[in-house]
């Protein structure tokens, strides 16, 4: 199994390569890389496939070529024609207006499933363990979040079965009422454990640390000089200028991290099996990086637009 920062990395080179052409080509290819790393390398855990690509993909796909042909009016080829007196909808209805949406809900559907499986083969500790110490707090918050959507969909599957095997039939909106009952106080009981849990293991038993003031000066001083340069940025018209920008928020972003790190330092931090980096990993991280590279360097070929008229992508042209 690969390690979680590769997995994310590779979550984030699916959703960059989706986002950055709009090559039908090119985001089918990254939509086959997605279900075949899917395939190979997800994990079969309990609800999986409850939003499944494919799933996504036949409401995604229609639903975005539909709102794009009824609010964009521009082509050439007319499948029909609105009523002008409706708003925003009053119009020509175009097959490259559709095919636009179609392409856009395509790319819905690869950044989709690109992270559908980071979650599927990524456990939940491991997560966690991205989670800077100086937020070591809020990691612990984010890992019972992440746990409560399954649970909850776990128990209410065994509260309709009981339901099921006692005669109870939900046929309307009263006959839901003994099952969101019977959910809340799950929940509640599920969420007491949890609270005396912790207790017992002594979490919450150290008393806050207030930070000195250097530590607090030290990032007021980041993020104003990250917001300065961040203003100065979009301001800005020239280029030598804009160099300075990105200079002063290279500067507020570098202080921002070593504080976050020094802070992170005065947390106590144990791992019970540390995780070892391993070729797999070195080769799975070189080929989001050569992915990366071919994809921004093809400039010529990532676009693609369908209007006026309604044309092959540069690179099925180049091909045929």
């Amino acid at each position: 199994m690969l390690d979680v920062r590769v997995w994310l990395l590779w979550a984030l080179t699916t959703l960059v390569a989706a986002s950055s052409t709009r090559n039908p080509l090119y985001v089918v290819l990254v939509l086959l890389v997605a279900t075949v790393v899917s395939a190979t390398c997800g994990s079969d855990r309990e609800g999986s496939a409850a939003l499944a690509p494919l799933r996504f993909a036949v409401v995604a796909v229609p639903a975005a070529a539909l709102f794009n042909g009824l609010t964009a009016h521009v082509g050439e080829t007319v499948i029909v024609r609105l009523p002008a007196w409706l708003p925003l909808l009053g119009g020509a209805v175009t097959l490259e207006a559709l095919l636009f949406g179609a392409i856009n809900g395509l790319t819905l559907t690869a950044i989709f499933s690109g992270f559908a499986v980071f979650n599927r083969a990524t456990a939940t500790r491991d997560l966690v363990r991205l989670t800077p110490r100086a937020f070591h707090e809020a990691g612990v918050v984010f890992s019972i979040a992440l746990t409560f959507i399954p649970q909850t969909k776990r128990s209410l599957n065994r509260i309709r079965e009981a339901q099921l095997v006692r005669g109870h039939r939900a046929q309307g909106l009263h006959d839901w009422l003994p099952i969101v009952v019977s959910l809340l106080v799950s929940g509640l009981e599920r969420s007491m454990g949890l609270a005396e849990a912790m207790v017992a293991r002594g979490y919450g038993a150290v008393s806050g640390q207030a930070q000195s003031l250097r530590t607090q000066a030290s990032l007021l001083t980041g993020l104003l000089a990250l917001l300065g340069g961040w203003l100065w940025w979009l301001f800005t018209p020239s280029g030598a200028e804009k160099g300075f920008a990105l200079g002063a928020m290279a500067v507020g972003g570098g202080i921002i991290a070593g504080v976050l790190w020094l802070t992170g330092r005065a947390v106590t931090h144990t791992v019970y099996r540390r995780r070892r980096w391993t070729v797999r990993d070195g080769l799975a991280l070189l080929g989001c990086g050569l992915t990366l590279a071919v994809l921004l360097s093809r400039r010529e070929t990532r676009y693609y637009s369908p209007y006026p008229h309604l044309t092959l992508p540069p690179s099925i042209r180049r091909w045929g």
